[in-house]
């Protein structure tokens, strides 16, 4: 087990309760997608697994014992934790081996970041542009990469950090259909053949059915669905999303807000 969630609860101030008595364990190599409409608690919930945001109740231990809370543990538990964002959150200006290369910098001090790292950080680095296909483009500037490209570049940066879990926050919500797909399955794969749990957010309901090894329901800081993709029928997305009656299934992700961003138009280019 990698993480367990014991009674966790997040309220925040004015009185809003974003998750109530949140009760889950991830397992290593578990990629597990959590479905939610705007505002249910999915990303309360996997901020609170990188410690990014504090439970006003319950905890979160690591490998079976440890306590998130504790500062060391925390560290620790961060080092090893890729995480993967919907707008990329890479430095245009640099290439994608200078961007995948941050991801190393969770095991050098401060001070060591300041100068260049070593030669077997750069191997790592591009190992893992190699892993996503974009060896060839590792000196090419990331603001000259499609939306696509760069979100795989996102995903390098991840695996640089030899991760035991992996957290993506909506990677692929502004991407097209195809670039999606491409996208989720690069880390799918990487993260059964390495043994990683990834977490991941969407929106999409066809994509959570197609990828996920489990799917997590939440709605109103509830887990109101928790089992594998075959078991998401109409019944259960009335559950997380609310009456979805009339609406097939393949439609539902149309019941949920859109997240503003521009998709990416280079992709289909390339």
């Amino acid at each position: 087990m990698i993480i367990q969630l014991d009674r966790l609860s997040v309220t925040y101030p004015g009185g809003v309760q974003a998750l109530q008595s949140v009760c889950l364990n991830f397992n290593p190599g578990e990629f597990t997608v959590i479905l939610g409409a705007s505002g249910s608690g999915k990303s309360t919930l996997l901020r609170c697994l990188n410690g990014l945001i504090q439970p006003t109740a319950g905890f979160i231990t690591v490998e079976g014992w440890r306590k998130l809370n504790e500062p060391k543990v925390l560290h620790q538990h961060r080092q090893r934790t890729g995480m993967i964002f919907q707008q990329h959150q890479l430095i245009g200006r640099q290439t994608a081996l200078q961007n995948v290369l941050t991801g190393r910098l969770a095991y050098h001090s401060t001070l060591r970041s300041f100068f260049p790292l070593p030669k077997t950080d750069k191997h790592i680095a591009l190992e893992c542009l190699e892993r996503v296909g974009l060896l060839n483009k590792a000196l090419a500037r990331v603001d000259n990469l499609s939306g696509g490209q760069q979100q795989r570049v996102g995903i390098a940066r991840a695996l640089a950090q030899q991760p035991r879990l992996i957290l993506a926050d909506e990677p692929v919500a502004s991407l097209d259909p195809a670039s999606s797909h491409k996208v989720i399955s690069f880390l799918r794969q990487i993260c059964q053949e390495d043994g990683i749990a990834a977490i991941m957010s969407l929106h999409q309901v066809d994509l959570a059915k197609t990828y996920a090894d489990r799917i997590i329901g939440v709605s109103q800081g509830h887990v109101v669905f928790d089992g594998n993709a075959a078991g998401i029928q109409e019944g259960e997305l009335n559950r997380i999303y609310g009456n979805t009656e009339n609406i097939h299934l393949d439609d539902a992700e149309e019941l949920i807000e859109k997240p503003v961003g521009k998709a990416s138009h280079r992709e289909g280019r390339r």
